[in-house]
């Protein structure tokens, strides 16, 4: 073999090798070892060094960075798809309990998008509707109620929803008939009343008027409040039964105004019945057979005589084109509703002959209530979808619920539903593209949450031990778009996520280039209630919550709420034409949920929390002067002033340490923890440590006792009004004391809540 440039000259077999003897002393020997060890060192931190280059920055996971996770669920989201799930949702009934088939359907359909899901089942006391009826009579001679047959019959209820072939879900022979969830059994004759919304106060407006209440029937009309507050204050009140309606007086179309119904235009259809519970979940939501604990095999149930917050009358939902023969014979009979004040004033059908007197009735004209249900034991099905997260101990949970009153409810809930899954697309493709979530994420479709939020109550109460640990934040929709005004109801602490999120989805509405919807909304955020499934969240479990939706104006086409009506064809017709809302709907929640769970430290603003707190306070101070005792009136509330003032200093030093945290971990400068892992190690140390107190500050706020007479409610600073049911209130337990003279009640709370604040306080100092 010839040499060539390849081959080394010390291995030409024409050279011999010459052997040399050299002696090292030992100072340069040591040198060589420094010289060599040094040489592995800088090998080993090149390779480090580009490994260091070669990943992405500390606070972004797998291979998606956050910047292209917000992309993806700005662009994913599908509005065809949208109506697609909307479709099928809306081409059969599902009532709570009866929708197992839909699960499955919404199971696979996830999985197909590459997230695994599993049914989570309770059995719990539900109603069904047997037969009902609904007869304005008058009496046979001699004054007294008489055989049916012996009485002259002036109106019989139809009790049911036209059909229309312009929408066939109204057509369906498998739509459900009109009743009310909880309503109790019973075949009631009496004179009755209309008693306008059924508030505390309209009621106690009647009594002023002397008008009498015991042993009728009441007439009352939707809003306001919750419907099972207008059925208990009426059952405490003596009343008999319950009819309840939804009057047009307050939408922007009517037919006394000459606009067309619906299908035609856009008035509410006259024979349109909205359907709905009667328990009193302000009191007590969930399975009323296991009141704060779950529905599992085995669980120790209570009879139904023992379920307090149950109805003991029956109730009717009717439409107001069966109320309005009822309120015609009432007129001339007692006050006339102008008369009982401003409050009263607002009802639409004069246009239908009806003048809103009050009553009672003549004593020859009665109504007849006829309500036969048929309670069982019935499984529900709740499907929960996980994501493991790095940060095992932290989880962020998104949900909405499956269950309808009607065949259709494409707004309520489906069109949250079709949303939802959207928003499941959309991190699906991410887990797709080998993104990995910082903190474990739920996806939830309860059920049986029209009946009193059954599923999520009865998932939270035996989830509980986890969620108290591990619970960061739930964000409810329901319903999702009903309209095309985005409101939001939320915890403090994360007014400023949702306000900054509206900034980054463009609305539909596009009259202005580029606008969004942060520009359309107005930024203001209403307290959180009940009726819905954030409830078990936050008052119980005390995880920061949100319920956010698009819903219908004052100047927009009414909403059919829980009513036949909430069909695919009223969605495609006249909320939302094109699904862009749904689209839009997608792309907020989804925004919302990435930051909760990818951002390094939690974005939560506790400044905003102890400001709100404050205002709160101040607010309670002014209710108290109107008191009537007064030794209530001369309470002061400077122990709880002054917690309130330590945590607002407190949250002002926290958020700022924390922003500078996070401004450290997130900086643009990647080298500075790249050539410095020992400096990441310690940033994530206190990353832990930080977010371990935002994700335990709202469970400070809660009290082991509960309020007063609702113990299931933990939360000392939020919780659905005690006779509202809807709306939410603060300081509940200190206002529902001063509202009942309740003297000692006020110095108990004034002393829970100053103590849970200070609580709070020493959190955040830690």
């Amino acid at each position: 073999m010839q040499p060539d440039e390849r081959t080394s000259l010390l291995h030409e077999d024409s050279l011999v090798p010459t052997v040399t003897h050299t002696t090292h002393s030992p100072r340069q020997s040591k040198a060589r070892i420094v010289f060599l060890a040094c040489g592995i060192f800088l090998i080993v931190f090149a390779i480090w060094a580009l490994q260091a280059f070669a990943r992405p920055v500390w606070p972004e996971n797998g291979k998606v960075s956050f910047k292209e996770l917000k992309e993806l669920i700005k662009t994913t989201p599908d509005p065809n798809k949208a109506r697609q799930s909307t479709e099928y949702y809306t081409s059969g009934p599902h009532l709570a309990g009866a929708n197992l088939s839909q699960v499955l359907w919404t199971q696979d359909l996830w999985a197909s998008y590459g997230v695994k899901s599993h049914i989570e089942s309770y059995e719990v006391y539900l109603n069904r509707p047997v037969s009902h009826q609904l007869t304005l009579l008058e009496r046979s001679q001699g004054g007294k109620i008489a055989e049916e047959g012996e009485n002259k019959v002036l109106y019989e209820a139809r009790l049911a929803e036209e059909c229309f072939k312009e929408d066939p879900a109204s057509c369906d022979p498998r739509r459900i008939p009109t009743f009310h969830g909880f309503s109790a059994s019973g075949d009631v004759t009496a004179q009755y009343v209309y008693v306008n919304y059924g508030t505390v106060q309209d009621y106690e407006d009647l009594i002023k008027a002397n008008v009498t209440l015991e042993g009728k029937i009441a007439i009352a009309r939707y809003d306001k409040v919750w419907r099972g507050m207008k059925v208990m204050r009426a059952q405490l009140l003596g009343v008999v039964a319950v009819v309840l309606y939804t009057d047009p007086g307050a939408d922007a179309f009517q037919e006394a105004n000459g606009d067309l119904p619906y299908p035609y235009g856009y008035a509410r259809q006259p024979s349109s019945v909205q359907r709905g519970s009667v328990l009193s979940i302000n009191w007590q939501p969930g399975d009323p057979s296991t009141p704060g604990y779950p529905s599992l095999p085995g669980s120790v149930r209570i009879v139904p005589e023992d379920m307090e917050w149950l109805p003991r009358i029956p109730s009717l939902p009717i439409s107001y084109e069966d109320a309005a023969p009822l309120l015609e014979a009432l007129n001339g009979h007692g006050p006339s509703a102008t008369s009982m004040g401003k409050s009263w004033e607002g009802g639409g059908l004069g246009y239908r002959g009806v003048e809103y007197n009050v009553g009672p009735s003549a004593p020859e004209v009665v109504l007849r209530v006829v309500n036969n249900q048929a309670y069982e034991f019935t499984p529900i099905h709740n499907l929960i979808a996980v994501v493991n997260g790095t940060e095992e101990d932290e989880v962020v949970l998104i949900g909405n619920h499956h269950d309808a009153w009607t065949l259709g409810g494409a707004a309520d809930p489906h069109s949250g539903s079709a949303a939802l899954n959207e928003i499941v697309r959309s991190f699906g493709k991410a887990l797709g593209r080998g993104w990995k979530p910082r903190r474990t994420l739920v996806f939830a479709s309860w059920d049986a949450e029209e009946y009193a939020m059954i599923g999520s109550t009865e998932w939270v109460e035996e989830h509980l031990p986890w969620l108290s640990d591990a619970g960061v934040a739930y964000i409810n929709v329901d319903p999702g778009v009903t309209g095309s005004k985005f409101y939001a109801s939320a915890a403090p602490l994360i007014h400023e996520l949702l306000r900054r999120s509206t900034k980054g989805v463009l609305s539909p509405n596009q009259t202005i280039p580029g606008q969004t919807l942060a520009d359309l909304w107005g930024s203001g955020i209403g307290t959180l209630g009940g009726g819905s499934d954030f409830g078990a969240f936050l008052h119980h479990a005390g995880i920061v919550s949100v319920d956010m939706n698009f819903q219908f104006s004052e100047d927009a086409p009414p909403f059919h709420y829980h009513s036949q009506y909430d069909s695919l064809t009223y969605m495609e017709r006249i909320i939302d034409p094109g699904f862009l809302y749904h689209r839009a709907l997608a792309q907020l929640w989804g925004l919302v949920t990435a930051e909760l769970v990818d951002a390094p430290i939690l974005p939560f603003n506790v400044t905003d929390y102890a400001t709100a707190l404050k205002a709160y306070i101040e607010d309670v101070k002014e209710i108290l002067k109107q008191s009537h005792s007064a030794a209530i009136r001369e309470h002061h509330f400077d122990n709880l002033t002054s917690a309130a003032d330590r945590f607002f200093d407190t949250a002002i030093t926290f958020d700022s340490e924390a922003l500078a945290l996070s401004q450290t971990i997130c900086r643009k400068d990647s080298l500075f923890m790249r050539w410095r892992p020992w400096r990441e190690n310690d940033l994530k140390s206190k990353a832990k440590h930080v977010n371990g107190k935002l994700r335990a500050l709202e469970r400070q706020f809660l009290y082991e006792g509960g309020l007063d007479d609702r113990p299931w409610f933990k939360h000392t600073i939020f919780a659905p009004g005690y006779w509202e049911g809807y709306s939410g209130v603060n300081l509940p337990g200190l206002r529902e004391s001063i509202a009942s003279d309740d003297e000692e009640g006020v110095s108990r709370w004034d002393k829970i809540i100053t103590k849970v604040l200070h609580q709070a306080s020493d959190l955040l100092e830690q």
